[in-house]
């Protein structure tokens, strides 16, 4: 191989060198800064392949996925000054590169427990000290670190560049001193509650019983009224047809009548009658 061969080849070396000292690639879960001599030039870099100057840009890039920073653990006063022990851990995303370069020294994550952290402790303090035992614990946890998340997050954006996007409560423990008084008023809180609802179902239950009768004495009513109007009705037409009977053969009819009345009257041999042997009701014995 000539010395011009050679020289071709260490061209093509050099060139290939420099080419890839200018390229560097961002990764769709990174974002960055550009720097020129510690200086940022360029911005929020974006995924996907960028050129930089060799030997005078410098590319910082940095993890824009969710992390998890746990909190240490620290005691908070409630409303009733009751002291309580608490674990706790904040979810952040950097929202901008660059602020964030800026307030952490050069993307330093250790900064941000020092930046971050006093800003969360001190939210929970005054959150739980707005707040009884009875409802950090169980009734409005929830609301409590929606309302954190949503202070610091406002901060933290402006303050440090990330997102803060979710502050939880892990554990909340009582201090062996105050746990039994503690234990021994929620649950008298928990009785009075439930007799509360127990004496508002005895009420409701009584009303509901109350307007079953009314309604029960209002259906027989109803029914005994028809059921009158009925037999009225009835009664009405039987009289009817015995009257319009008796029109067409009056002889008949109270031959028939009579008959009646002696199945009626003779159908039980211990029954007992006494009636003149002349009189009308026995008219028709006497009778061929």
């Amino acid at each position: 191989m000539n010395n011009k061969s050679m020289s071709v080849l260490l061209l093509l070396a050099v060139l290939a060198l420099g080419l890839s000292s200018a390229m560097f690639t961002v990764k769709e879960s990174e974002g960055g800064v550009l720097l020129k001599f510690g200086e940022v030039v360029r911005e929020d870099l974006q995924p996907g392949l960028q050129f930089k100057i060799p030997l005078v840009h410098e590319p910082r890039l940095f993890d824009r996925r969710i992390r998890v920073l746990e909190m240490r653990q620290e005691e908070y006063l409630t409303q009733e000054k009751k002291r309580l022990i608490v674990d706790s851990f904040v979810m952040w995303r950097i929202q901008d590169v660059k602020q964030f370069y800026i307030a952490t020294g050069g993307g330093q994550e250790s900064r941000v427990r020092l930046l971050l952290g006093p800003r969360v402790n001190e939210g929970l303090r005054n959150q739980f000290g707005e707040r009884t035992v009875y409802e950090v614990v169980a009734g409005e946890r929830e609301e409590l670190v929606v309302d954190l998340t949503e202070a610091i997050d406002s901060k933290a954006q402006e303050a440090l560049g990330i997102d803060v996007v979710e502050i939880r409560v892990k554990r909340i423990e009582l201090p062996s001193s105050a746990s039994a008084s503690v234990y021994d008023r929620m649950r008298a809180e928990r009785e009075r509650e439930a007799r509360s609802h127990r004496a508002r179902g005895n009420e409701l239950a009584e009303g509901i019983r109350a307007a079953a009768d009314r309604e029960r004495t209002e259906i027989l009513a109803g029914a005994y009224r028809q059921a009158e109007e009925l037999r009225g009705a009835g009664d009405a037409e039987a009289a009817s047809i015995y009257a319009t009977a008796y029109k067409k053969d009056p002889d008949f009819f109270a031959f028939y009548r009579s008959m009646d009345a002696y199945r009626d009257v003779f159908s039980s041999k211990d029954d007992l009658i006494l009636v003149k042997p002349d009189s009308e009701f026995f008219q028709y014995l006497k009778q061929q």
